[in-house]
Formats: structure tokens, sequence, C-alpha cells
């Protein structure tokens, strides 16, 4: 599928925890490289905590502050870029879709990667994909040794790219919560990751990000990975062959 590579671009992230936290740097590096408007914008309500530091890309001076804020300050201004970020979760689909509507006036190319750990935040993000017009959305999700990276797309109100949502439907129907919505105790019960499986999830975001954003084309739909296996098994697009015609 092929992308212009002279349109102006917006990508949002939600989730600077493990996945988005190895993610953002090298995703403000590749935007700092191109040669049109990028704005890059870290969503996340939580805050560095001391279990952070085990699998997460965070110091100790970190503990205590916001993930999102950490992360923005830290390389937006490496880079010289702008310091774009919401300390907060977004939960809430009518907000999403305000983040993600392109601008009109610079007709821009909009991404959504979720890096969330919870299906409720993927069905939403599916939700608002379904009814975009014109989105790239990027989800990633990873246990302690395999994951998943898919990319869905929509052009001209039309899938053209399954998003996860459709290739994992169990996402949909599963009864998990928005972060705001758990008790203390459940909050401190994570699903076991490793800080390998966040680095290859975060590695698969960026390698989908440069197809698009510097080749101007990609071929692949999705991907799995296992870290013992140290193995990433991509879905390729068949390209579609001419038929012969016979006299």
């Amino acid at each position: 599928m092929k992308f212009s590579l002279e349109r102006p671009v917006s990508i949002v992230m939600l989730g600077a925890g493990g996945t988005g936290g190895y993610a953002a740097p090298h995703i403000y590096r590749l935007t700092h490289t191109l040669r049109r408007p990028v704005r890059f914008l870290i969503a996340d309500g939580d805050i560095v905590e001391e279990k952070n530091l085990v699998r997460q890309n965070f110091v100790h001076a970190d503990l205590g502050r916001n993930k999102a804020a950490v992360l923005a300050e830290r390389y937006a201004s490496a880079f010289g870029m702008e310091i774009a970020y919401m300390p907060e979760f977004i939960e809430n689909e009518d907000a999403l879709a305000r983040l993600v509507t392109p601008s009109r006036e610079q007709n821009e190319l909009v991404i959504l990667i979720g890096a969330v750990d919870n299906n409720k935040s993927r069905r939403m993000c599916h939700n608002v994909f379904a009814k975009a017009t014109e989105l790239v959305y990027i989800d990633s999700g990873n246990g302690q040794y395999t994951g998943q990276v898919v990319c869905g797309i929509r052009r001209n109100g039309r899938t053209t790219y399954k998003p996860v949502g459709t290739l994992y439907p169990d996402i949909l129907e599963d009864t998990d919560k928005f972060p705001t919505e758990l008790s203390c105790a459940e909050a401190a019960v994570s699903a076991p990751q490793s800080v390998v499986a966040n680095v290859m999830a975060a590695t698969a975001i960026l390698s989908y990000l440069y197809d698009i954003l510097v080749l101007g084309d990609i071929t692949v739909r999705n991907v799995t990975f296992s870290t013992k296996a140290i193995h990433m098994k991509p879905e390729i697009t068949k390209k579609r062959r001419s038929r012969k015609k016979t006299a």
C-alpha cells in the first residue's frame, strides 16, 4: 500500500509504559529526519513507580512523574521538537476521535499507535477506527514471551487492512477495565512481560512507521513474534497477478 512522502503527519500514541516507553525515542528520532511537518502526541495517565524500572524505559530520577511527560520532555527536547503530551488516560471515544481527526488545513496523515495494556482501550480504538474516513491504526500487544503488532488502515471510509479487533475478535469480547476503573489491588497486579518482549514490539511499531513515512509503502499487515525463538513472523500482502488473456 502506497503513502505520500509529502503529507504532514500526526502521530498519537496511547500508552507510555512497557512498549510505548521504548518506541518513543525512536519515533522522535525517525520523525525528526522527515522533511515535512510532524506532530507527535503521547497520552498516558500513569506515573513512574519502582516496579516499572525493571522492564520499562525509566530511571530512578523519573519516579513519581507522569510517564508521558517524562518521555516527551526527555526526547522531544533532545531532538528540538515540540513537546506534546497528555498526562491522562484516554477512555472516551469522542475524546480519541478528536485526537485522530486530521487538520483540514494541512491534510494530515494520522497514525494512531495503541501501546495499551487492556482490551477495553483496544475496543475504544477499534470503534474509533471503524468510524474514521482515513486512519492508520497500529496496535501492539504482548505477554511475557510472545506478542503481535497489527496495522489497520482505513481509506475513503473503507477498511483496506484489518485492525487488531477484527483479526483477534476475542479482544472485543474481553471484560477487562480501563486503567481508571481498577482498584489499587487490581492495579498492582500486571500481566507478566519481559523487557525483551517490549523492545521487540517497539521495534515492529518503528518498522511500520519507517515503511509508511520513509519508504511510502508497506506490504505487512501484521506481525507475530516470540522472544524465546528470537523470531518475527510477518503476514505479507499478496500481490494480485494479472490474468493472462488467451486467444
